[in-house]
């Protein structure tokens, strides 16, 4: 396992001189002038880490430029002709991180916690996707919850470390942070809507560098697609104080009857979660209501994937080796097609 701590040296620009002083309490951070002549950029991070025995000292290049995403993969849907092994990731979820700049790494689930412990060192954040698994009792709950854990003792420690949560990653991130189901029934299988944005939008960290006119589409058009049965409505987050004290709304939703959230970021954690499917309207071609792949709906698509990327490069974990990093990739995994008239068009499969 290791565990990244970062010197305090002059000199220090990019990625992090772009953390503004709410974002600079997540982590302390520099850089020296590297003297090694295989640095093009000239300039290097002090790193420790913690090997599992003794704290060991390494440089890593400035700017974080292969930024590896972790996505949690789940166990398999019932009835998937298709499936191999016991675990999948959609193959929509990797290419809308790599479309953003990102590479991927498969964290599967049965795997120990020291196992994910090592993952967690070594990748830049983490994507818990959507699906349709039981958010308190499977596999895919036990490992999200294994790495919630580390990445607040990591940010509380200075290790900045973000994850997003999308659909079913939304409603694992309440039932972690509340410590219990507070989820509802909602009429929202298959529609498409526009975001109800709260004042908090505007200055969220989520939204703020959005393009004015991709702000005005998700908040005037019908382009977030939402394919869920659960949510959490608004009266349930009000009368929660863990909820309350730790996410803030930057919007909601309703389905005729009840309001929902279905955007919202952490207080104090670079934690992010949408109840809609960003990633859909770009990789997925299931001709169903709800579907949407206009211009408006893929730039909205990209903005928030660019922006999970840009936290992502503010993280300086690291694969101890370039061998090591090679077997983690999703490159070594190839996704099966599995036709255009099922929810994922693609699929990958893990043992």
């Amino acid at each position: 396992m290791r565990r990244a701590e970062v010197s305090s040296q002059e000199g220090f620009s990019s990625p992090l001189s772009d953390l503004n002083s709410e974002e600079l309490e997540y982590m302390s951070t520099a850089a020296d002038e590297s003297t090694d002549p295989t640095d093009a950029a000239g300039q290097s991070v002090s790193v420790r880490y913690y090997d599992g025995n003794v704290f060991m000292e390494d440089t890593v290049p400035q700017t974080t430029n292969a930024t590896q995403r972790g996505v949690l993969a789940q166990e398999n849907l019932p009835g998937d002709q298709f499936a191999q092994g016991s675990s999948y990731i959609a193959a929509s979820y990797v290419k809308y991180l790599e479309a953003a700049g990102a590479r991927v790494v498969p964290v599967r689930i049965n795997r120990t916690e020291e196992e994910y412990a090592s993952i967690f060192y070594s990748i830049n954040g983490l994507l818990l996707p959507g699906g349709d698994v039981d958010i308190e009792t499977s596999q895919f709950s036990r490992a999200s919850r294994i790495f919630y854990t580390l990445a607040l003792k990591a940010n509380d420690a200075g290790d900045f470390f973000p994850i997003w949560g999308t659909c079913q990653g939304f409603q694992q991130l309440t039932v972690l942070t509340a410590n219990k189901n507070l989820l509802t029934l909602t009429d929202t299988k298959a529609v498409a809507l526009s975001l109800t944005l709260t004042p908090a939008a505007q200055s969220s960290r989520l939204f703020h560098g959005f393009p004015r006119d991709v702000l005005q589409s998700l908040a005037e058009e019908n382009i977030t697609s939402n394919f869920h049965s659960w949510s959490l409505s608004l009266q349930n987050y009000s009368r929660n104080f863990k909820l309350k004290r730790f996410y803030k709304i930057l919007s909601t939703n309703s389905d005729g009857k009840r309001e929902f959230i279905s955007t919202m970021e952490a207080n104090r954690y670079p934690f992010y979660a949408v109840q809609w499917h960003p990633e859909k309207s770009q990789f997925e071609w299931i001709d169903k209501p709800g579907m949407v792949h206009t211009v408006a709906a893929t730039r909205a698509s990209f903005y928030t994937a660019s922006f999970f990327i840009s936290e992502a490069m503010k993280n300086l974990h690291h694969f101890s080796s370039p061998s090591e990093e090679e077997r983690a990739l999703i490159y070594n995994f190839c996704p099966v097609y599995r036709g255009r008239d099922v929810i994922f068009v693609q699929n990958y499969y893990f043992d």
